[in-house]
This record gives structure tokens, C-alpha cells and sequence, in this order.
């Protein structure tokens, strides 16, 4: 399992599609496998979802997201949540452990 973080300055980015980067956790038995960061190449309608689909995730982790990006994972089997912030390493832990609290999306278009 793939998991993917939007991210700015080592902390969930709160708008998806602005973020610097993306950190994406693989996990195994429960457990972070390996992490590996992508560059954001660049805002434009669909490329985000795409180039993290490409990438095998399954679950996107986000503090704001768009209802069209939302429909592009979903509709490609991604599970995306909106609401969370934090450190990402905190976050993929709380997430592991049951505990990750999500609030509302931070993204309103």
C-alpha cells in the first residue's frame, strides 16, 4: 500500500494542489517501508492526480483538496481524505495506528 502527502516545509500542505512536494509512504505489515519524495511539477487540472496514480498510491492524505481532484482519485480507486495537518511523518503514524483525526477540507473550490 501507497500512501500519499501533499507537502510544504515537512508539514501537510493544506491546498493539494500547491504543495512543494509529495511524500509518498509505503507501507508493509502496518509498518513505513520506505518514503520517497516527488516534486510537484506544476498545478494544472488532472496532473496531480495522475502523476500519484502513476505512482501506485492508494490513499491520499491531504489538508485541502478540490472536488475534481477528489473525483480523479476516486474514480481511479484512490481513497483521498481531506482535513489533516501536521508533521506527514506524525500524521502516516497516527494513520497506522488508528488515530488520525481529520477535521474539514481546507479547500473550498
Amino acid at each position: 500500500m501507497k500512501i500519499a502527502m501533499p507537502v510544504d516545509g515537512g508539514k501537510i500542505s493544506q491546498h493539494f494542489g500547491h504543495c512543494e512536494s509529495f511524500v509518498v509512504y509505503e507501507i508493509e505489515e502496518n509498518r513505513v517501508k520506505n518514503k520517497t519524495v516527488i516534486a510537484n511539477p506544476g498545478h494544472a487540472p488532472g496532473v496531480l492526480p495522475q502523476l500519484l496514480i502513476d505512482h501506485g498510491v492508494s490513499c491520499l492524505i491531504a489538508g485541502g483538496i478540490g472536488s475534481n481532484a477528489q473525483r480523479l482519485f476516486k474514480d481511479a480507486g484512490v481513497t483521498p481524505m481531506a482535513g489533516a495537518s501536521g508533521d506527514t511523518d506524525q500524521v502516516i503514524q497516527e494513520y497506522l495506528d488508528g488515530k488520525l483525526e481529520i477535521g474539514e477540507n481546507s479547500c473550498d473550490h
